[in-house]
């Protein structure tokens, strides 16, 4: 779906209320917005960190009791090997 929003010469801009509802925002609340090569994608809090939770799951499938330690040792000795 695609909407179009208007951005006011503050900064601020109107996301429409259906959309709002959407979310879980209809009440106020925050949302993220991440630059990529792409465009621009807004989330809410609560998506963001349902993103990064699939992340992290993904990257440390098969590695039961992984620490972050050992996650960052890994890159460390993956990136020192190339």
């Amino acid at each position: 779906m695609t909407i179009q929003v208007n951005v006011m010469p503050n900064g601020r801009m109107n996301l429409p209320s259906a959309v709002r509802k959407r979310l879980g925002l209809s009440g106020g609340g925050a949302v993220l917005i991440e630059e990529t090569d792409d465009g621009v994608v807004l989330r809410t809090v609560s998506q963001a960190v349902a993103r990064a939770q699939a992340l992290s799951k993904r990257l440390t499938a098969g590695k039961e009791g992984a620490t972050v330690a050992d996650f960052l040792a890994d890159r460390h000795r993956e990136a020192n090997a190339e």
